[in-house]
């Protein structure tokens, strides 16, 4: 997994809005959040809180993704659904999840498998990771993000 202070790497991702391009957004403060399905229970609060909060985002020139290996027709109803305000990346390749090493072995009920870590970087302008949360527990995160955005925001 990607720790503090390493390079934010420079993927391209599809989205439900068209591609992402990290090196769009150099100058930006950049937060990439993975979450393991839309429309579910905790990514769906997750998101709304991350919605609720885009607006002193913006003003903190930040930039919201989240990430899940959904396909874009999927993303694009759940962003409907939810009027939800930040793009959301397909990594059906899991190329993206891999880069951040939250692509990982899980386990539920007993049995094993692969699936997405819910995790968050957060990274400066200047691209290197500043924050990095690793299995978020949803209520709260997103403000906590925000806490660290206005931190290396000053």
């Amino acid at each position: 997994m990607l720790k503090i202070n390493d390079k934010m790497p420079n993927f391209e991702i599809l989205t439900d809005k068209g591609e992402f391009k990290v090196s769009n957004h150099i100058g930006k403060n950049i937060i990439v959040f993975f979450f393991p399905r839309a429309d579910t229970s905790g990514c769906t609060a997750e998101t709304l809180a991350f919605t609720n909060l885009q607006e002193k985002f913006n003003q903190m020139n930040c930039i919201v993704i989240g990430i899940s290996k959904d396909n874009i027709k999927k993303q694009g109803k759940f962003r409907e659904k939810y009027n939800l305000t930040f793009e959301l990346g397909s990594d059906f390749e899991n190329n993206v999840c891999e880069q951040f090493g939250v692509w990982v072995e899980k386990s539920m009920y007993g049995r094993k498998y692969m699936g997405i870590q819910r995790a968050t970087f957060l990274s400066n302008k200047k691209g290197v990771i500043t924050d990095v949360w690793q299995k978020v527990t949803v209520s709260g995160h997103a403000e906590e993000v925000l806490e660290a955005v206005k931190k290396i925001n000053i």
